[in-house]
């Protein structure tokens, strides 16, 4: 079985919704990719990352790069594992509205030009034949893929704090969860 770790990205210098859409990390988010690179690096060598999959934005790439150089491997920029797509009608001062809407719904009721639903099961399928592989995303899309594995049509079924890892194991054909990331008070709801 080869093992997954599903990480939330480290802390950015700005919050969503601000003025700055791809931020990159604080100090704070720079120290806590060192940290979850470490981590990743004292596990037992059969269970160790070979690759390192991130999403395209900063904060994921700057995230994943401390595992990638320790592990000597490039970092692979999937947009799969991305944030959530925003509707293309919806201006940019109304994504944190949608968002908040959003989270607080079902997969299947998210108000948008896309199928949700058939979102989070893409995000899903996409890691299924990855082998040992830490990878970088986000608050959404690690909660579309832990509510998949869950059966539970909730956008948000938890809430996974900074650089915190969620562990899945797949045998080549699915994804299973073993163990959810560390939860804590984010700024995200």
């Amino acid at each position: 079985m080869a093992r997954l770790y599903l990480i939330r990205h480290g802390k950015p210098a700005a919050v969503w919704g601000g003025d700055d859409d791809d931020p990159g990390l604080d100090e704070t988010g720079q120290a806590q990719a060192r940290a979850v690179r470490d981590w990743l690096m004292a596990l037992p060598a059969q269970d160790r990352p070979t690759k390192v999959v991130s999403s395209p934005l900063r904060r994921c790439r700057e995230t994943a790069e401390p595992t990638a150089q320790a592990l000597g491997v490039e970092v692979e920029i999937d947009p799969r594992v991305g944030e959530i797509p925003t509707p293309a009608a919806l201006a940019a001062d109304d994504r944190g509205p949608w968002l908040r809407k959003s989270f607080a719904g079902t997969w299947a009721a998210i108000e948008g030009d896309l199928d949700y639903d058939a979102w989070r099961r893409e995000i899903a399928a996409s890691l299924v034949g990855r082998g040992n592989t830490a990878v970088f995303s986000h608050f959404v899309a690690t909660n579309a893929v832990v509510s998949e594995l869950l059966d539970d049509p909730r956008v948000v079924v938890f809430r996974p704090d900074h650089t915190y890892v969620t562990v899945l194991e797949s045998d080549g054909q699915a994804l299973s969860l073993v163990e959810m990331g560390r939860e804590a008070t984010t700024g995200v709801l």
